[in-house]
C-alpha cells in the first residue's frame, strides 16, 4: 500500500512506503557495517576471536591433530598403583598419562571436540526454544504473553545449573541428555530478553508508522520488528556458548555425561583426576586450563559484540 505524497520541486511523486523500506535498509546495512568495522578495532574481540578460532581448529581436526585414537590406552604398561608418568617423563607422552594409560595430549584434543558438540548443540537448542517463546509472547501480548512470561519465571527460579542436573538425571547418563539438558536450562533466558527486545521495538516510530499504513501484524513483527530486535539475543547466544561449555563440564563432573570412563570430554577428565590429585596433579590441571581458556574465549568476544552494537557505545 502506497500513499502519494503531492509532487515535489521537480514534479516527482513520492512513495512513502518505499522511502521508509529504503531507509530501513540503509540504516540495517550501515549497522552491521559499524558493528564489523568496531569489532575489527577492538583487541578484546581480536584475543577472544582468536581463542575461539583455535578451539573450533582444534576440535574439528582432533582426528589428524591427535597422536592417538581417543578410547586408546597406550601407555598403560608405563602405570604403577604409586606412579603416573607425568609431562615429560616419556618423550612420546609429551603431557604425560592418566590413570588408565590414556595420552593427555590426545585427550584433551579429543575433548575439545566433544566440548564444541555439546556447547554449540546446546546452546542452538535453547536459542531456538527460547525465540519460539518469546517471538509469540512479543507479537500476540495479552494473556499470551502473561501466560508464557509467568511460565517462564517459574523456570528462572531454579537455579540454572540444578535444573540441568535434574533433567539430565531424568533423561539418563548420557552426552545427549546433558545437551537436552543444558538446553532446556537456557530457552527461559532467550526468551524474555527477546520479548523485552520486542516489546521495546513495537514502540518505535517505524512500528507506529507501518501500522497506519495498514500492515499486517505478522508482516510487521517479521520485516521489521524482529530483526531489529536480534541482536541482543545474537549476543546473549555467544555469551551463551562460554556457559554451556562449564555447564557441560559440571555435569561430567558430577557423572551425569555416561560413556566409558576413558573417553575424552575434559568435565570427564577432572572426574577422574580426582582420586589422584596426591601423585598426579596435572590431571586436573590441563583440563581445567582448558575449560578456563576456551570460555574465556566465548566470553572475550561476547563481550566485544556487545559493546560493538550498543547504541550508547557506538554513539562515541
Amino acid at each position: 500500500m502506497s500513499v502519494p505524497l503531492p509532487p515535489a520541486q521537480g514534479g516527482e511523486v513520492i512513495d512513502t512506503v518505499a522511502v521508509a523500506h529504503a531507509d530501513l535498509k540503509d540504516s540495517s546495512g550501515g549497522f552491521w557495517q559499524d558493528v564489523f568495522r568496531r569489532l575489527r578495532r577492538s583487541p578484546t574481540a581480536w584475543a577472544g576471536a582468536i581463542i575461539v578460532l583455535l578451539f573450533l581448529l582444534v576440535a574439528v581436526l582432533a582426528p589428524l591433530l591427535a597422536p592417538y585414537p581417543e578410547t586408546a590406552l597406550p601407555g598403560a604398561r608405563f602405570i604403577t598403583p604409586t606412579h603416573i608418568p607425568g609431562p615429560g617423563e616419556l618423550p612420546e607422552f609429551p603431557l604425560g598419562l592418566d590413570r588408565f594409560g590414556g595420552d593427555v595430549l590426545s585427550k584433551l584434543i579429543w575433548g575439545a571436540q566433544a566440548s564444541l558438540l555439546i556447547g554449540v548443540v546446546s546452546t542452538a537448542m535453547g536459542l531456538v526454544g527460547g525465540m519460539l517463546l518469546g517471538l509469540v509472547a512479543g507479537t500476540f501480548g495479552g494473556w499470551v504473553d502473561t501466560l508464557i512470561m509467568r511460565i517462564v519465571d517459574i523456570i528462572l527460579s531454579v537455579p540454572n545449573l540444578l535444573l540441568a542436573v535434574s533433567i539430565a538425571a531424568i533423561l539418563g547418563q548420557t552426552p545427549y541428555a546433558i545437551m537436552i539438558a543444558i538446553g532446556a536450562s537456557q530457552v527461559p533466558i532467550f526468551a524474555r530478553l527477546l520479548r523485552a527486545s520486542m516489546l521495546q521495538q513495537r514502540s518505535s516510530d517505524y512500528v507506529l508508522s507501518a501500522q497506519s499504513l495498514g500492515l499486517g501484524r505478522g508482516r510487521i513483527t517479521m520485516s521489521h520488528v524482529l530483526p531489529n530486535a536480534i541482536g541482543p539475543v545474537i549476543v546473549q547466544g555467544t555469551l551463551t556458548l562460554a556457559t554451556a561449555v562449564i555447564d557441560a563440564a559440571a555435569l561430567s563432573f558430577l557423572g551425569l555425561g555416561g560413556g566409558r570412563p576413558e573417553t575424552a570430554e575434559w568435565g570427564r577428565m577432572l572426574t577422574y583426576a580426582q582420586s589422584e590429585l596426591s601423585i598426579a596433579p596435572w590431571l586436573a590441571f590441563f583440563p581445567g586450563i582448558c575449560i578456563a581458556v576456551t570460555a574465556l574465549g566465548f566470553t572475550l568476544f561476547g563481550e566485544a559484540l556487545r559493546e560493538s552494537m550498543d547504541p550508547r557505545t557506538r554513539a562515541r
